[in-house]
């Protein structure tokens, strides 16, 4: 059987080449052919042995865009040499969430890249339900749908309407998503970052106003943006518990909150603060088809593109030898694409 190279994240801090058998596709599977990755906090973590809901040994990846090369038996619905984009939760479709149509936040939710083989290989089987037809899409822009997808998830809970006065925190992949999906949505948007560069990129590539929460007038500067009141909807894309232990101060009366950052601890804030306000506070995890639908589409609009989050790029070949240095130490990556 013809095998391919393969990256195995063997344990915290250890990439390995392996090679393996190429996979064979099931009868309601298709065979994909990689063609690039995209590099997640997920994976950044689950390096260094930070990520929660992770074993080891695992191949990461799970931003993937390939070629299909074959098709199971029984599917119709796709051809060899299409271009896809995988969709990499794949539910139980039993559990309750699932039944209500949150196959999202599935009982037994399996992630590609995460709770099972990812994409740091040449070849991967994927269940055809779990592919996204992305025809005529930039490979780069197609591995970055699922991130999108992601932040567009995060901003449907937050039912962003066109007017919103909108806070990001979080000029990450997953903030920058949810701020440019929210602008395309018609809201206000501010983006707070406490990085010089992260709020450059804001304003250079996606043409929104900043702040800097580590300034003594956050505050007053965040009124200013929306004409003297705070923000009507949070959404906290960092993961970093000060940040989302102050975001009920953030909110004016009656406004939202939505976690899309995830991190290893308990949240603390003021009860007084967040009844006052009859805050609205919600998580928001993974990505339905509908979320990644949406990203196609304002993808296909011009309203989305790779560049709003890339910044750099990376081979496959030497990723065993650059993800330390180039992933891991770089504190200029907002978002690196893998090429094959």
């Amino acid at each position: 059987m013809a095998t391919m190279n393969t990256l195995v994240c063997q344990e915290p801090k250890k990439l390995i080449w392996a090679q393996r058998d190429i996979p064979v596709a099931g009868e309601n599977e298709a065979l994909i052919k990689i063609k690039t990755v995209g590099i997640c906090g997920t994976d950044i973590h689950a390096w260094g042995g930070n990520q929660p809901f992770f074993n080891y040994p695992r191949v990461l990846g799970h931003e993937i865009c390939g070629e299909v090369i074959s098709v199971g038996e029984n599917i119709r619905t796709l051809r060899p040499g299409q271009q896809v984009a995988v969709i990499p939760y794949v539910a139980c479709q039993r559990c309750p969430a699932c039944l209500s149509g949150r196959t999202n936040c599935c009982e037994a939710i399996s992630v590609i890249g995460v709770h099972q083989d990812g994409g740091f290989c040449e070849y991967l089987a994927v269940p055809v339900t779990n592919l996204l037809l992305a025809e005529g899409i930039d490979p780069e822009a197609a591995a970055l749908i699922e991130p999108f997808a992601i932040s567009a998830h995060a901003v449907r809970r937050a039912a962003v309407q066109p007017g919103d006065a909108v806070l990001v925190v979080g000029a990450g992949p997953i903030g920058l998503g949810a701020a440019a999906i929210a602008h395309a949505d018609g809201a206000r948007v501010v983006v707070a970052d406490t990085s010089i560069s992260r709020r450059e990129h804001v304003a250079g590539s996606l043409g929104l106003s900043t702040v800097d929460p580590a300034a003594a007038d956050f505050t007053d500067q965040l009124r200013a943006h929306f004409d003297g009141a705070l923000a009507q909807t949070v959404i906290d894309a960092t993961g970093n518990p000060h940040a989302m232990n102050n975001s009920v101060n953030l909110i004016r009366h009656g406004g939202s909150i939505v976690f899309v950052g995830l991190f290893k601890g308990d949240l603390c804030f003021s009860d007084p603060e967040f009844h006052k306000k009859e805050t609205t506070l919600m998580g928001s995890r993974n990505a339905t088809a509908e979320d990644f639908a949406k990203v196609g589409r304002l993808m296909a609009e011009g309203k989305l593109s790779a560049d709003m989050m890339l910044t750099h790029r990376y081979a496959f070949h030497e990723l065993a030898e650059s993800y330390e240095p180039g992933v891991i130490n770089n504190r200029q990556l907002i978002k690196g694409v893998i090429a094959f």
